[in-house]
């Protein structure tokens, strides 16, 4: 068969894959946000058989003889192009995909939709022992999944190269060892800091409804095109894109905390936005692919974080807010509800974390699902190593489950291994600004004034568009000049904290 031949069919059987997994998210999303509780278990089993169907699709021999008629053609010969990252992309989940049983596939679809009920139905109840044995099944089917993959040194590499092509469990610990020295570091510094901020600012009443239209306000300004997207609630928050022309967020909002409610929707807002700067003609391939989790992640903590608590974002902002929460931000200064915003307090709730102790309470899941993984820590110990992670490492100790080992929902979604790409994302991001700083001039004025274009314009050209042509340290690299690396965030917030910076 020629080559072009073969690879016109095989893109048309991307395509439709694509298809097929975007009525899987579908299904997914009803489920996170208005499926009745009663309809889980027939929805488990709708998961089950798409995820089935999918895999039949994806690991056809056919996909494997087209691969062979095109590889090594001059059609691929400029490993740049979108044939050759298309090619190159198709193999490695081809390969990867091939050696997972279909029962497997089928068996994740079914417990990850059982278990995220018995997560919800646990941290409703705050009782981790209704969620511990459907974690024991999911950290069941990772190991299965992790031998039947293969790896070079641990099991959780396995897992890992599904969210960041290319990481290993080693390199990341290295990496992280040097974050944790300087966030240590700097944590014990700030502490006590000369003058607390006072919280109480952002824990008054804020209307729930407001909050949202306040939060779509702000996601449009910005970028997000509502025309092609659209926010609404979950217990957890999430990003999901359903084709190029449907990308969803959802937030969880209180009717006593601004922040939190806030905060992720604009963390929803860079994954989306990361989405909506695909290219839609590459839909359905490797090239309108992001890259990775941890450059998905890079979009999401760049928004939330190094715009969205800056004094800057709130000059423009702040005036509206006090328009839309007259009640509570009457009397309130835009200097105190900045410092508000950045106060740095260890806590026990990752999501609501300062940008100093954020990646700590990374470093902790990491190195607690890489012992659950291993066989190391048993799940019944979980909740006691959690609340003593967190008593050495932060100083805090969880008072119970909700707070404690029932506060994430990823492992009930079977996302063993996802963790380490928030701090990644953190890292990826500190480059990422500092480089369209660079370039871009004065954004803190950009800012002020409402314009968030150029700084938008700039990640959708350097990362956005790519797609899947790089590996993540590579695109970074291409995008900053420089490998990933940890001193970039820590001299940021170094800037921001110690020396009043932004």
């Amino acid at each position: 068969m020629r080559p072009r031949a073969a690879y016109q069919e095989l893109i048309r059987r991307a395509r439709e894959e694509a298809l097929l997994a975007s009525c899987l998210d579908v299904l997914e999303w009803d489920e996170q946000t208005v499926l009745p509780r009663g309809g889980v278990e027939h929805r488990s089993e709708q998961l089950a058989l798409l995820a089935g169907l999918l895999h039949d699709r994806s690991t056809d021999p056919r996909i494997g003889e087209l691969l062979d008629a095109i590889e090594g053609s001059r059609l691929v010969a400029d490993p740049e192009s979108p044939a050759a990252v298309n090619v190159r992309e198709i193999r490695r989940a081809y390969e990867r995909e091939r050696k997972l049983p279909r029962r497997l596939v089928a068996e994740w679809a079914r417990v990850t939709a059982l278990a995220q009920q018995a997560w919800a139905d646990a941290r409703e109840a705050g009782d981790f022992e209704r969620f511990r044995p459907w974690l024991d099944r999911v950290l069941e089917l990772a190991r299965e999944e992790a031998e039947a993959v293969g790896y070079a040194q641990v099991p959780y590499d396995a897992l890992l190269e599904d969210y960041e092509p290319g990481a290993t469990t080693a390199t990341i610990a290295a990496l992280f060892a040097e974050l944790r020295r300087e966030l240590v570091a700097l944590l014990e510094r700030l502490d006590p800091p000369p003058r607390r901020p006072r919280r109480g600012v952002l824990q008054r009443e804020f209307p729930v409804d407001r909050q949202r239209i306040f939060g779509e306000t702000v996601a449009a300004a910005i970028g997000f095109d509502f025309e092609r997207g659209r926010l609404d609630t979950s217990l957890h928050p999430f990003c999901t894109a359903l084709g190029p022309a449907d990308c969803r967020i959802t937030a969880r909002f209180g009717p006593r905390e601004f922040a939190a409610g806030f905060f992720a929707v604009l963390h929803e807002v860079g994954h989306a936005l990361y989405e909506q700067g695909l290219e839609p003609e590459h839909y359905g391939t490797p090239m309108g692919e992001t890259a990775s989790l941890g450059l998905h992640e890079s979009q999401s903590r760049l928004w939330e974080n190094l715009v969205g608590r800056s004094r800057s974002f709130w000059q423009h902002f702040f005036p509206r807010a006090r328009e839309m929460f007259h009640e509570a931000l009457r009397g309130v200064r835009l200097d105190a509800f900045v410092a508000a915003l950045n106060q740095v307090t260890p806590s026990c709730v990752r999501v609501e974390a300062d940008e100093v102790t954020y990646n700590l309470h990374i470093l902790i899941r990491f190195e607690l699902e890489q012992a659950l993984l291993a066989g190391d820590l048993s799940t019944r110990d979980l909740p006691d190593a959690w609340r003593e992670a967190y008593r050495c490492t932060l100083g805090v100790t969880p008072a119970n489950d909700v707070e404690g080992c029932l506060q994430d929902g990823h492992w009930s979604e079977g996302l063993v291994g996802y963790f380490p790409t928030y701090t990644l994302g953190n890292l990826y991001a500190a480059q990422l600004f500092g480089a369209a700083q660079a370039a871009l001039g004065d954004l803190d004025a950009q800012f002020a004034a409402g314009d968030f274009a150029p700084l938008l314009g700039w990640l959708r050209e350097h990362v956005h568009r790519h797609g899947q042509r790089f590996r993540p340290a590579e695109l970074l690299e291409r995008a900053t000049g420089a490998r990933p690396d940890w001193r970039p965030l820590v001299a940021l917030l170094r800037a921001k904290y110690l020396d009043g910076v932004r």
